[in-house]
């Protein structure tokens, strides 16, 4: 009889088979990088979530138990600890839709409840929850001249003035549609579908490249 799996055993074979959408650019993502200046990092295998749910109905108060929260309207993010989920983030995409992003180990393969708890929290009104951990990823860039690289091909303005810190809005970036957070005032969280990951990954590589010198100023 062959033994089961122990949740630990179970937890490593996942990580160990996982691959990152960028994965093969992380060293280009390094040697292209300046800290201080601009930084290009991949924040891989984050928990997302997608949700379709009217906020203000008793599911939506179901749902936003689990996240901390529902964002009420263009551009806003929630930012809640959730017990056993870490830092759950849920960035508005829509008056009834939403995207969840937590810690890796929210996800139910990994010993988490996230996308379990969503879908009981749901129940059987109407709505809908959807597991998007594998759809995308999200790429960090950070530093005094991250929003001249973002400001090459973004039709937003990013001013700070407009663009604050805390604002999520989904745009495009060298063509590809993104959802792009301004985590702080010099930091931005950019989530590409896993597909264009590696496009993207090297667009921001060669809009990097004037900033990413010690000798610029």
């Amino acid at each position: 009889m062959a033994e089961t799996a122990t949740p630990s055993e179970t937890v490593n074979r996942v990580r160990g088979a996982r691959r990152s959408p960028a994965e093969h650019l992380a060293d280009a993502f390094t040697s292209g990088s300046v800290p201080g200046t601009v930084t290009l990092t991949e924040i891989p295998y984050q928990a997302m979530v997608g949700i379709r749910v009217d906020r203000t109905s008793d599911a939506g108060a179901r749902v936003a138990s689990v996240t901390g929260g529902l964002p009420a309207a263009c551009g806003e993010v929630t930012v809640a600890a959730v017990a056993d989920k870490g830092s759950v983030n849920t960035l508005w995409l829509g008056p009834t839709e939403f995207l969840v992003v937590a810690p890796e180990e929210a996800h139910d393969s990994l010993g988490g409840s996230l996308v379990s708890d969503l879908t009981t929290a749901l129940g059987s009104d109407a709505g809908q929850v959807v597991d998007l951990s594998a759809n995308r990823t999200t790429f960090e860039l950070t530093g005094s001249h991250a929003r001249a690289v973002l400001e090459k091909t973004c039709s937003l303005d990013l001013h700070p003035r407009v663009f604050k810190a805390g604002t999520a809005v989904s745009t495009e970036l060298a063509h590809i549609p993104v959802m792009l957070w301004k985590t702080s005032d010099e930091s931005y969280r950019i989530f590409p579908r896993a597909s264009f990951a590696d496009f993207l990954g090297r667009w921001l590589l060669d809009a990097m490249r004037e900033y990413a010198s010690p000798e610029v100023p």
